[in-house]
């Protein structure tokens, strides 16, 4: 009887994992906080399914999966990274949505105080000491953006040897908050979320592309029935939508 039952325990812990799903998501740094938070309330609806998140700079993941990690997830913080995996067959355009809009802060630690106007005939580069922080500007979307309003404000060519390029836009916020650069360029979503910074100031919204988040499954998470009903929910549910908006996001409509 004894050897019935363990042969009966093993056989259902063996069906289970064969039916556990797992769905592994690729998601840009400054999206960590809602993905985590939408990971958790899924997996409290869906126990047989584990969501699995790998945070970075949506330069490096999409080369990541370029190189053949797997992945059935991919949300980018730029359209361009997400065009390069749909070039080299990783993801189909038809599968590609673009779900979130974002903007582009300036930020300082707490205990400065240091004047910001976003117009070209401000002097920026001596309104603050030291360097300024952002994602490495010819790959990191935050950075690609950061350089395209300091291009477009003539600033650039002033900081000259002045700004640190980090591996992501989170890095780019921690440098700030430790106060290894007094000024920041990153995401709005990401000063939100920090008490130990602020916003010093907002880069017009025509002084780079427009910060647009596409969602995709890639080829890969296309086959996997739970791919598809995480990447739904991710596009399509209420609790979505609320957990976007909470963490600062502007949703596409």
């Amino acid at each position: 009887m004894k050897k019935f039952l363990f042969l009966s325990m093993c056989l259902a812990t063996t069906f289970s994992s064969a039916h556990a799903g797992v769905v592994k998501v690729y998601a840009a740094a400054s999206l960590s906080n809602a993905i985590t938070d939408l990971a958790k309330i899924y997996q409290a609806k869906h126990p047989e399914t584990k969501i699995v998140s790998v945070f970075g700079a949506s330069s490096a993941l999409a080369k990541q999966l370029r190189a053949g990690a797997g992945s059935d997830v991919f949300f980018s913080a730029d359209q361009d990274w997400m065009n390069y995996l749909v070039q080299k067959n990783i993801i189909s355009s038809n599968s590609v949505k673009p779900l979130l809009f974002n903007q582009l802060v300036v930020i300082s630690p707490k205990n400065l105080n240091i004047a910001f106007k976003a117009q070209p005939d401000f002097n920026f580069a001596q309104s603050f000491k030291g360097h300024l922080c952002t994602g490495q500007m010819e790959s990191v979307p935050v950075g690609k953006y950061a350089k395209q309003s300091l291009i477009k404000l003539n600033w650039l060519n002033s900081l000259n040897g002045r700004i640190v390029g980090t591996d992501d836009v989170r890095s780019a916020l921690a440098f700030v908050e430790r106060g290894e650069c007094e000024v920041g360029i990153v995401y709005k979503t990401d000063a939100l979320i920090s008490q130990k910074v602020k916003m010093i100031g907002v880069l017009p919204d025509n002084s780079h592309s427009p910060i647009v988040y596409p969602l995709a499954l890639t080829k890969q998470g296309a086959k996997n029935k739970e791919a598809l009903q995480f990447e739904q929910f991710v596009k399509n549910s209420h609790p979505a939508k609320n957990i976007f908006q909470k963490y600062g996001f502007k949703l596409k409509s």
